[in-house]
């Protein structure tokens, strides 16, 4: 059976292999840990989806592929007895004469492999040598242990401790990073992966409960500090350059007045915390004035694909969620609109837990049609998203303060103080036009200022 790399979300095109739990000739049973895989929303554990014996592993660890494909293969009984016709690496050439014994680190030229066979890339050669390195000095993460290049920046930047744990248990590239960056040592960390191995959640839960401070980056001579982006933060821009490069992005804004729904929080606020265990925030209330008036305004919940619009019947809402400013995560909360605030609330809440504990899957991330992200909780005015291709917009919601705001009283104008916000809707304009997207946010707005959300959540 092929191991295919998994379509965490419908936009992501490509993953990175961060690390593998199996090696080749492993026994292996569903469920168990397979690998780790990374892209610009998510890091997840993969599971092995069918019990046999892992006769392939073809990309490495630190190596990005596209979606679909094979990553692995396991044998699960189920293959003919003939001998398996998957296709290999042609063999080195046998040499006559005997190869000589490596020489001392030194920079200069490096081999085009490694005592064990393996081949060298040129860049990893190419670190090896300005590193003044010698490959046996590595511990190769890739096929039959190649050295990759992920493989040589994590021991160049490592500052003690090597590859391996003082339990002699294996650190993945990833894990080797965040350690040097954060100035930590490994035998300082305590590891919940398999035989106690110390996986990047380990890393990050200890720089947040400890309080470490990351290692000084290195300043040149003019005062300037160059931080180099991670796997992540690559593929994120390209995500987002990409998208402003397809979508002609236009931004349009209301102000809200969201005392109807502060009556409704106040007014079970003690009670919903009780319940279950978190405080009901704005959010849950705008995601419902969403779903009710996407039902009128069904262009908005829909894709881009080619030279056509596809409307969808079912609303499924992307939840933008910031994994303590380490990355961006977009689960997605599937048929929204059939939920009330309520579940909405909960599901939210649910969805934002496992997403910065990294026990999403990918169905979490799968057929979102429309997006919130929430800026609020920084005080932010207005914001202008870049929308999540291939869908049609992205509303943000920003902070919301207590305003002056003039009401009617028994037919004349008074002065009241009221929690005043403003949502932003960042449009396709190649799907509609700005009447539409107005027409829209008046709607969603109206929703807001005007319903009974006591009745909702009772």
């Amino acid at each position: 059976m092929d191991v295919i790399m998994p379509q965490l979300g419908e936009t992501v095109e490509a993953g990175t292999v961060s690390v593998w739990h199996k090696k080749v000739g492993d026994q292996v049973k569903a469920g168990d840990d397979l690998l780790d895989i990374s892209t610009d929303k998510v890091e997840m554990e993969i599971p092995v989806p069918v019990t046999g014996v892992i006769t392939e592993i073809l990309v490495g660890e630190g190596e990005t592929v596209a979606v679909g494909v094979t990553l692995a293969i396991i044998n699960d009984g189920k293959e003919t007895a003939a001998a398996p016709v998957a296709v290999a690496e042609a063999p080195a050439p046998k040499v006559d004469s005997p190869v000589p014994a490596p020489a001392a680190p030194s920079k200069g030229r490096v081999g085009t492999r490694d005592a064990h066979g393996n081949p060298l890339s040129p860049v990893v050669r190419r670190l090896i040598a300005e590193n003044n390195l010698s490959p046996e000095d590595i511990t190769g993460t890739g096929r039959d242990g190649r050295i990759t290049r992920e493989d040589v920046l994590a021991h160049v930047s490592q500052p003690k401790g090597g590859n391996r744990d003082s339990r002699g248990n294996p650190l993945s590239p990833v894990v080797r990073r965040l350690i040097a960056e954060h100035n930590l040592s490994a035998d300082a960390i305590s590891g919940t992966g398999r035989d106690g191995r110390i996986k990047r959640n380990d890393v990050l839960a200890h720089i947040g409960g400890a309080g470490a401070k990351p290692a000084p980056m290195a300043k040149s001579a003019d005062g300037r500090t160059v931080v180099p982006f991670d796997n992540i933060r690559k593929l994120t821009a390209e995500h987002m350059v990409r998208s402003k490069a397809t979508s002609a992005h236009v931004l349009q804004a209301v102000e809200v007045d969201f005392h109807s729904v502060d009556r409704a929080r106040l007014a079970l606020k003690d009670v919903w915390k009780q319940q279950y265990g978190f405080s009901l925030t704005y959010l849950p209330f705008i995601a419902k004035a969403v779903c009710e008036a996407l039902v009128e305004f069904p262009r908005i919940n829909a894709h881009v694909e080619g030279e056509s619009l596809v409307l969808f019947d079912q609303i499924n809402l992307g939840i933008a969620v910031d994994l303590n400013f380490e990355g961006l995560m977009v689960p997605v909360v599937k048929n929204a609109g059939a939920k009330t605030v309520g579940q909405l609330a909960t599901e939210i809440r649910d969805l934002s837990e496992r997403a910065r504990s990294k026990k999403l899957g990918p169905d979490d991330f799968a057929g979102g049609t429309y997006t919130i992200s929430n800026s609020g909780t920084f005080g932010t005015l207005i914001t202008a998203s870049v929308i999540s291709q291939p869908q049609v917009a992205i509303l943000s919601m920003d902070g919301v303060s207590k305003k002056p705001v003039i009401i009617d009283v028994d037919g004349g104008d008074a002065i009241a103080i009221r929690p005043v916000g403003v949502l932003a809707q960042s449009f396709d304009h190649r799907a509609i036009d700005g009447a539409y997207s107005a027409a829209f946010l008046k709607r969603v707005r109206d929703c807001l200022q005007d319903s009974d959300w006591r009745v909702d959540l009772t």
